[in-house]
């Protein structure tokens, strides 16, 4: 597994590689991918978390790219590489300037207002959240299947979904509900399939799921509080089969604290001397 610093100089070119900009998962995909890690590797759960431990480092790798100004990031979770980044030339240079970065920090020379914007245990998202995203999917992973069941199926009617039924019968073939989705003039039957899982969910069930789904459904839609291995994701996507959406642990989690669902978001206010003022009067 490579640590944090060792998947500093691969993002830079991974962020280059895709035409300069990529969200998180496009990232941490073409990162996987140059670097060859074997699914072995990637699926690697960190802690009890919803993440991966690679998602997990790759995370705080571009917080330290973010450091050094060589990687910015938007409100809508779209990471950049900058002119900086573009003109650092070797793992060895990032490493250097990473260094520079955190001797200068711990020396006082930042000024007071990048100290109060990012502090030194700052991360981005995905390690921020993790925390409260697994104490979330703990919760899930303990109420009865049909609490699980009526909860996914509130979701769904939250998100636009009507007709929204739950089945959970015995030999339907893993399809625990259905529901209909209107998209402007046209309307798709989705039959889904809800698992509190904890672990992985691999190529298998997908196949399963999508066997039960012929004839059937439009659509088909798997969610899980667990996470969907490589492959699995690859197999809900495969060419010349009917296309399954996933949904994991973690995109579930965001979900329901989009709509406000079992999770109560507080806002705490941050106050913060601006030294820079006093030096200046």
């Amino acid at each position: 597994m490579p640590s944090q610093i060792d998947l500093m100089w691969p993002m830079l070119r991974a962020l280059e590689g895709l035409g300069g900009s990529a969200s998180i998962r496009e990232v941490d995909d073409r990162v996987a991918t140059d670097m060859d890690l074997s699914e072995a590797v990637l699926d690697v759960v960190h802690g009890d978390g919803p993440q991966s431990e690679f998602t997990y480092r790759c995370a705080w790798a571009r917080t330290r790219l973010r450091r050094i100004g060589a990687v910015d990031n938007s409100s809508r979770g779209v990471w950049a590489i900058t002119e900086a980044g573009r003109g650092i030339g070797s793992a060895d240079e990032t490493l250097e300037l990473v260094r520079r970065h955190r001797k200068e920090y711990r020396s006082g020379l930042r000024d007071a207002r990048a100290q109060a914007a990012e502090p030194e245990d700052q991360t981005d998202q995905a390690t921020t959240e993790d925390s409260w995203q697994a104490e979330l999917l703990e919760v899930l992973r303990k109420i009865e299947p049909s609490a699980f069941e009526r909860l996914c199926q509130r979701l769904l009617r939250e998100h636009g979904f009507t007709r929204v039924e739950v089945t959970g019968r015995s030999g339907d073939g893993g399809i625990d509900g259905t529901g209909v989705l209107r998209l402007n003039l046209l309307s798709f039957h989705v039959n889904y399939q809800c698992k509190r899982y904890a672990n992985t969910v691999g190529p298998g069930s997908i196949r399963d799921f999508r066997g039960a789904l012929a004839g059937r459904a439009d659509k088909g839609l798997f969610i899980t509080t667990g996470r969907f291995t490589r492959e699995a994701e690859r197999e809900a996507v495969r060419e010349g089969a009917m296309a399954i959406d996933l949904i994991d642990g973690e995109q579930l989690c965001v979900l329901l604290k989009d709509k406000g669902l079992g999770v109560v978001t507080e806002t705490v206010e941050r106050v913060i001397p601006n030294r820079a003022f006093f030096d200046g009067l």
